[in-house]
Formats: structure tokens, sequence, C-alpha cells
């Protein structure tokens, strides 16, 4: 490993602080290297104010609701007024000014967090937008000015914003963006959300637990176009059990306000009136404008910056990590892209990023996680596989948890047997998927996951359970 002194006079710049830049800012002054960070709206980028973090606090509070809604089997009741013979139903609410104001809270108290880990190390810094005036040079506009930040190898984590339909402009009141949509104080009586990709069906599954009556459009034929087909079906089946209302196979084309709320018109002519409208149709960059092209970064038609495996753009000397990107729009592949930057711009050991290797979550109810090849990866004959699909009915804790929906899929290397993808839907799916992609990353055989001691009962012993189902006899 290359000494930390060595790299005391190295001045690096990083242009945006959300994971990408403030993880690689981290590594880099751990390495001894002289870091400024530069960020415009507040330490941890969208991902901890106004995307990751507050829709995953607001989809805890749904998950909660969602479970007391569902356990009269478990045995659970709700008196009124303490008498419990009453023929009277309790009311359960989602108090939205309460639930809106906790998790900007709670963004903001890990903005500050991620900017006092910044400061221990010794990163300098600076509130303000940056632009490139060279592949060395960044200036800098802040509240008391404008500034130069001279820099011998630059980081750019500047981001993405949503994208935007001509006819659906977001107003903040009725129709709105992920960004906008925690300003509410009440709970849309009828939410339209359009757009089934993950953002809109993680917003679609939350609001509907919350208590909103849902509308999703989708423009493809399944929700979550892209995803493992399985995993989509169980939540299209979730959906429909829990009320919501998917429009399938209908692109939105123009949302208006009305006189109490919103009228969608779809392309086929057909109009869905609701309350409020939440548009999730994808992001765009945030590169224009932030002088690329005097620096000699290329980008793609779509406004992402090109990037290698280590995160080298075309320059030389800068580097590029996160959604503006386009490589793989998830927080923990940005601040994978920033670490591995860094260490190959200082000399530490570092190995390119491999997409194959990410596990993934989606934070629907059911959750759905998935790492490493996929089903129709199999189906279309890029890898050989064995697929094993294992229901968590079977399973004794989902039963004791009344969990009635999701799977655990394993895909084996057809001949030798090594784990090379998986597929997990249920409840902490986001937990489950860890050993699935620990075997994925480390080329794990079968039997070694399934020769490894699970508690009884867990949903874990699933995943054992569908290896040992993989298992052949030699």
């Amino acid at each position: 490993m290359t000494s930390q002194l060595d790299f005391n006079a190295l001045r690096i710049a990083v242009l945006g602080g959300g994971p990408g830049g403030y993880e690689a800012a981290m590594v880099a002054a751990s390495l001894g290297a002289k870091v400024t960070i530069i960020e415009r709206a507040g330490l941890g980028g969208s991902a901890v104010l106004t995307d990751v973090v507050p829709s995953k606090t607001l989809i805890a509070t749904a998950d909660s609701m969602t479970r007391a809604a569902e356990s009269s089997d478990l045995g659970v009741r709700f008196d009124v007024d303490g008498d419990g013979d009453s023929d009277a139903q309790p009311t359960m609410r989602a108090d939205l000014k309460v639930v809106n104001s906790r998790l900007l809270g709670l963004a903001r108290e890990q903005s500050a967090d991620i900017r006092a880990g910044l400061e221990r190390v010794g990163v300098e810094i600076i509130l303000g937008s940056g632009r490139l005036l060279d592949s060395n040079t960044i200036e800098v506009v802040t509240a008391d000015g404008t500034r130069t930040v001279d820099a011998d190898a630059v980081l750019l984590s500047v981001g993405a914003h949503p994208r935007e339909l001509p006819m659906a402009r977001p107003d903040g009141e009725r129709i709105l963006n992920w960004t906008q949509i925690y300003d509410l104080d009440e709970l849309p009586t009828d939410l339209i959300v359009i757009g089934s990709g993950v953002t809109g069906a993680e917003f679609a599954s939350a609001y509907n637990g919350l208590g909103s009556k849902v509308t999703l459009v989708s423009s493809r034929d399944q929700v979550l176009p892209g995803s493992d087909t399985d995993a989509a079906k169980v939540l299209e089946e979730v959906f429909e059990r829990r009320g919501m209302r998917v429009l399938s196979r209908s692109r939105a084309e123009g949302v208006e306000r009305t006189d109490d709320g919103v009228l969608v018109t779809l392309s086929d002519g057909r109009q869905v009136a609701g309350s409020h409208c939440l548009v999730c149709v994808g992001s765009i960059p945030n590169t224009h404008g932030i002088g690329l092209e005097e620096a000699g970064v290329a980008v793609s038609e779509s406004g992402h910056i090109k990037v290698d495996g280590v995160s080298r753009t075309t320059a030389p000397n800068i580097y590029a990590a996160g959604d503006c990107t386009g490589v793989l729009a998830l927080a923990s592949v940005a601040a994978m892209q920033g670490r591995i930057a860094m260490a190959h711009l200082l000399g530490d050991a570092v190995k390119p990023l491999k997409l194959n290797q990410v596990a993934s979550n989606i934070f629907t109810s059911p959750e759905i996680a998935s790492v490493g090849v996929s089903e129709a990866d199999v189906l279309a004959g890029k890898y050989q596989g064995d697929i094993v699909k294992l229901s968590l009915k079977t399973n004794a804790r989902a039963k004791m948890r009344n969990v009635k929906d999701g799977f655990v899929k394993i895909i084996a290397r057809k001949g030798s047997g090594t784990v090379i993808g998986g597929v997990v839907v249920g409840p902490g799916a986001s937990e489950l998927i860890f050993p699935l992609a620990l075997a994925v990353t480390h080329k794990m055989h079968v039997d070694d996951v399934a020769s490894t001691f699970t508690v009884y009962p867990s949903l874990s012993g699933s995943i054992a359970e569908a290896s040992r189902r993989l298992h052949v006899h030699s």
C-alpha cells in the first residue's frame, strides 16, 4: 500500500457532496491528500436531502401502518375507548405533517453527520455552485462572492434532477416531482403516480400504505420494467389486493390543474382525475453548464459523463462518480465509484467496478432485492444457469409473521454450481440479499451456502433451502 505521506502535497477538488463525492473525499483525505469539496445544497446531496433518506423514512412509516392493518390474523385487536366489546372500528391514519417533518429532520441530521465526518478528517468544505474553468481550476460562486479552487485532480459528482413532462410541469402544490412531495401537510386523497419504475413504484406503494387512494400509470406491460418478472408479478398482485389501480400500457400525455385537483390525460384519450399527481419519469444529469467541454470531459448523447471502470473521464486528471455518469443510479454505486476513483488516483489497492456484483433493492412493500445474473439473462442465452425459486409460503418464520408474499430465487452456473445471481422478494429483502451478494462476489458454490448454518426459524433459512435444491450429486 502506498504511504500516506506521499500525497500530502496533492490537491484534490470534489464537485458535488453526494455519496460519490463525500466518500471520495473521505478516502482521499485518509490517504493524505489535501481535499476541498464543493456542494451547493448540503452535504449528502440529493440522496440524503431529497431522495433516498427522505423516501425510505416515509416508506418506514407506511410499512408500520401496513403491518398493523394486516395484523388481525395474528390476533391483534384495536379497541375503541377501552371497550373491547364495542362494534366501532378504530381508525388509523397518517399525520403527514408529522411524517414529513420527521423525515426532513432525519435528512438534515444525516447531512450534518456527513459534514462532521468530513471536517474530522480535514476536508475543506465550500458551500456554493462550481464550474470548471479548465481541467485544474474550479470557479465557485458562494454567498460571499466568487473564488477559484486550484487542484491537481478533480472528481465530479454532480448528480441528477427529476425529468419533467412538457405538459406536466410541477407546481409544488398539486403536480409534484419527488423532491416536492415532502412539502405536503395533508395526505393526498387520490394520488396519481406517473411512471412505474423504481421511484414511481416505491412512492405508489408508500402512499397506498399511508392511506391514499393510488392510481399508478405505467407505460409498460409490467410495473418495474427491467426487473425480475416473477417479482414484478408478486408486486402487482399485492398492489391489486391492497386496492391500488394499475393502468398498464398507458402513457400520460399531460396533467392539468382543476378546481380541486388534477386531471391526467392518457395517450389513448382517457382521463384520470385525482387530488394530486406525482411525476416519476426518470432523471437528467446535472452536467449542463459546468464547464465540461472546456476541461475536455466527454459526455454521452444523454448528457452523462463517460467513465471507465475506475471512474476516469476523458480528461487525464478528472474522475466522475454517481448519477451524473449514468452507470447505475444507486447511492451505493456512486459511493463505490468515488472510492475507486481516489484509490486509483492515489495508488492504493483498487479493483474496477463490476456491475454484476451490485446488490440493489426496491423499497416497495414487499421489498425486491437482486444481485448478479438475472433469469432474463439466462433465458436470453447470455449465461448457462440452473434456477430454483422457493416461495416464502413454506417458510415457518414467514407463517409466524403472516408473510404471504415473496420468494427466494437463486441462479447457479450450470455445471460448476457457482452462485451467479439471486432475487429475494419479501420483508427485509434488502438485508436478506447480503448472503447472496457475498456468494456472487466471492464465487461461492451453492453447497457453500447450503452447508452454512441458518437460524431456525428464519427467512434466511429459505436461502439455504434453495441452495440445497441446486446441489448436484457428484
